[in-house]
C-alpha cells in the first residue's frame, strides 16, 4: 500500500499512482457535514420510495406482483449508468456545479414520475431519477476530499449515515403520504424539497479547488479499470458492498406484499415504520468509519456481516409474528452501516486524488447488487413465498461471509495513513 499521496497536482495523468503533489485537506465543519448527510438522504431516499408502494403502482399499472421488482431495477439501472458515467466527473470538474445542477434536474425528473400515466414514460422517468441521484455519492465523495486524512473515515461515516437513514425512511414516509394523497403526492413533496435543497447547497457549498485530474473524459473512465488492477481493495470491498445489498434489498423489495395481504394488511403507514426500526440500526453503527480509522476495520467488518447473517433468522418469522421481523430490520441494518462505512474508509485512503473515481467502481457494484436483489427477490417471493425470500437473504449473507474470511489477508486493518 502506498502511504503519503494525499493527491495529485492538477495535470497529473489520471490513475497515477505515483503522483506527490499535495493538497491541504482544510477540514469538514459538523454543520457542512449535516448538510451534505441530509441532501445525500433525500438524494437516495427518491430511489426507495416505491419500496412499500410497489403493490399500487401495480394496480395503477396493471403489473403483475411477480414483475413488479421491475421498478426498482429500473431505477437502479439508471444508477449505475450515473455512477459510470457522471460521478467519476468528480475528479475533473467543479464538484459544487455538479451536486447543484443534479440537485435541479432530480426535481424536474421527480415531477414526471409524479404525472406520468403510461408505463414507458413511467419506467424510463424512474430510470433517469435513479441517473441523477447519483448526486450522493458526487457528496460522499467531496465530504472525503474536505475532511482531513485523520478523520476522513468519520466524515464518511456521517455522510454515509444520511445516506442509510434516507434509505430506510423513505419507507416511512413514502407510505405515511401514500395512504393521504396516493403514491403519486410521495413525488410532488419530494419533488419541493429536493428544490430547496437545490437551492440550499448553491449557497452553502464551498468552492471547489482545481480538480486533482485533468486529461479527457474517455481517459478518465478508462482510468477506473486501472484503479480496480492496481488496487486489491477495491476489487475486495466491492464486491463485499454488491453482497450486501443483494442482501438488503432481497428484504425490502418484497416485504410490502406479505404485510399488505392477509393475515396482517398492514396500512402503508404501518409497513413504513419498519423503516424507523431500521434507522434505529444504522445510527447504531454510524461509528464504524471512526473505528476504521483506529484500526479495527477487519473487526467491524467480521461483526457487520456475522450479524447480518444472523438476522435473517427472525426475519424468517415472519409468518409467527411481527416482531420477529422488526428485531431482523434493526440487525441487518446495523451490520449493513457497519460494512459500507468501512469499506468507503478503507478505499477512500488508498487514493484520495482520486476519490470520486473510486466511489463510482465501489458503488457500480453496489448498484448491481441492489438491481439483482430487486428482481431476484420478487420472483422467489411469487413463486416460494417468504421462506424462499428468506433463505436467499441468508445465502447472499453467508456467500458475503465466506468472500470476507477468504481475502481477509489481502487487505489491510487499517487504512492507508496519507499526510497533508
Amino acid at each position: 500500500m502506498t502511504i503519503g499521496n494525499e493527491a495529485t497536482a492538477a495535470g497529473e495523468p489520471l490513475g497515477s499512482a505515483g503522483a506527490t503533489a499535495q493538497i491541504r485537506a482544510p477540514g469538514l465543519s459538523t454543520p457542512l457535514a449535516l448538510l451534505f448527510a441530509l441532501a445525500s438522504g433525500l438524494a437516495v431516499a427518491n430511489v426507495y420510495f416505491a419500496h412499500p408502494l410497489l403493490d399500487r403502482m401495480a394496480e395503477d399499472f396493471a403489473i403483475g406482483h411477480g414483475a413488479i421488482g421491475l421498478v426498482m431495477t429500473a431505477t437502479q439501472i439508471g444508477y449505475g449508468l450515473g455512477l459510470l458515467l457522471i460521478v467519476p466527473l468528480g475528479d475533473l470538474l467543479d464538484r459544487r456545479r455538479m451536486i447543484v445542477g443534479q440537485t435541479i434536474a432530480s426535481a424536474a425528473v421527480l415531477l414526471l414520475v409524479a404525472t406520468a400515466r403510461a408505463g414507458a414514460v413511467f419506467f424510463a422517468a424512474l430510470a433517469v431519477m435513479g441517473l441523477l441521484a447519483v448526486v450522493t455519492q458526487a457528496l460522499v465523495a467531496y465530504a472525503a476530499r474536505l475532511a482531513r486524512p485523520e478523520e476522513r473515515g468519520k466524515a464518511v461515516g456521517t455522510v454515509t449515515s444520511g445516506i442509510v437513514i434516507g434509505i430506510l425512511l423513505a419507507r416511512t414516509a413514502s407510505g405515511t403520504i401514500a395512504d393521504l394523497a396516493g403514491w403519486r403526492a410521495v413525488y410532488l413533496v419530494s419533488a419541493g424539497l429536493t428544490l430547496a435543497v437545490a437551492l440550499i447547497l448553491a449557497r452553502a457549498l464551498p468552492r471547489d479547488a482545481k480538480p486533482a485530474a485533468a486529461g479527457s473524459y474517455p481517459a478518465l473512465i478508462r482510468s477506473m479499470a486501472r484503479l480496480f488492477v492496481e488496487l486489491p481493495v477495491l476489487r475486495i470491498r466491492a464486491t463485499l458492498a454488491m453482497l450486501i445489498f443483494a442482501a438488503i434489498v432481497t428484504l425490502l423489495t418484497p416485504l410490502v406484499l406479505p404485510l399488505s395481504a392477509p393475515p396482517f394488511l398492514l396500512s402503508h403507514t404501518e409497513i413504513g415504520l419498519f423503516g424507523l426500526a431500521g434507522a434505529a440500526g444504522a445510527l447504531g453503527a454510524s461509528r464504524a468509519g471512526a473505528w476504521a480509522d483506529r484500526g479495527l476495520a477487519q473487526r467491524v467488518t467480521l461483526i457487520g456481516l456475522a450479524l447480518m447473517l444472523v438476522a435473517w433468522l427472525p426475519i424468517g418469522l415472519l409468518q409467527v409474528s411481527l416482531l420477529g421481523p422488526i428485531v431482523g430490520v434493526v440487525i441487518i441494518d446495523f451490520g449493513l452501516q457497519a460494512v459500507h462505512v468501512t469499506n468507503q474508509a478503507m478505499i477512500y485512503a488508498e487514493r484520495p486524488e482520486a476519490q470520486s473515481r473510486l466511489t463510482a467502481g465501489y458503488m457500480i457494484f453496489y448498484s448491481i447488487g441492489s438491481a439483482g436483489g430487486s428482481i431476484a427477490s420478487t420472483l422467489t417471493y411469487d413463486r416460494f413465498g417468504w421462506t424462499g425470500v428468506t433463505l436467499l437473504g441468508a445465502a447472499i449473507s453467508a456467500t458475503a461471509l465466506v468472500f470476507w474470511a477468504a481475502t481477509r489477508g489481502l487487505t489491510p486493518a487499517r487504512p492507508a495513513r496519507t499526510v497533508s
